[in-house]
């Protein structure tokens, strides 16, 4: 494979399989060439054999993983690699944890094509950003919390509802209510 196709090649972090395939889809149109991992284990794999230079991850895949795992793991594996965080459960600590992990940008689901080619263009931050005087309603503060000790237990419920001192049903039927597919 030459440098130019190695460039144009994106791994899609994705357990949700009909997402990751329509996604998939669209960026073949686009002239990528697409590798699909659903978990940690499937990007180590596909790394022994490919370089993408491209990737999107998924912030939360099944059986509570953390797609934070995944990007660590990639931009380790390059660092030139561009890697934009898909999620339904965004917060800014998660997208803090994304950004120093590696991650060129984080963008809230749903996303599509368009906005995730974009974010790969928007690798230098932008100074010129309008800032807002509003400030965070308590439901936000909650939020933001409860992502933040997600993303600092791995996304392990048990401990998270521990450490937020909610039982676990509690703070399941919280990100239920929450959640963005």
């Amino acid at each position: 494979m030459d440098t130019e196709e190695a460039q144009r090649q994106l791994l899609i972090v994705e357990d949700d399989e009909a997402f990751a395939r329509t996604l998939a889809r669209s960026f073949e149109r686009r002239g990528y060439s697409v590798l699909q991992a659903a978990s940690l284990a499937d990007v180590e794999v596909l790394l022994e054999q490919y370089q993408p230079g491209y990737a999107v991850v998924d912030l939360k895949l099944k059986g509570e993983a953390s797609g934070l795992a995944c990007v660590q793991t990639l931009h380790a594996a390059d660092e030139d690699m561009l890697i934009v965080v898909l999620t339904g459960f965004a917060s800014i600590a998660t997208a803090v944890e994304a950004v120093k992990l590696g991650a060129c940008h984080y963008l809230a689901k749903p996303s599509n094509t368009d906005d995730i080619e974009a974010a790969f263009g928007l690798r230098e931050g932008n100074a010129e950003v309008e800032l807002t005087n509003r400030s965070s309603s308590i439901k936000t503060l909650e939020w933001e919390r409860i992502n933040e000790v997600l993303a600092e237990t791995g996304f392990n419920l048990s401990e998270a509802a521990r450490r937020l001192g909610m039982h676990r049903r509690t703070l399941t039927r919280k990100l239920e209510k929450k959640q963005v597919r």
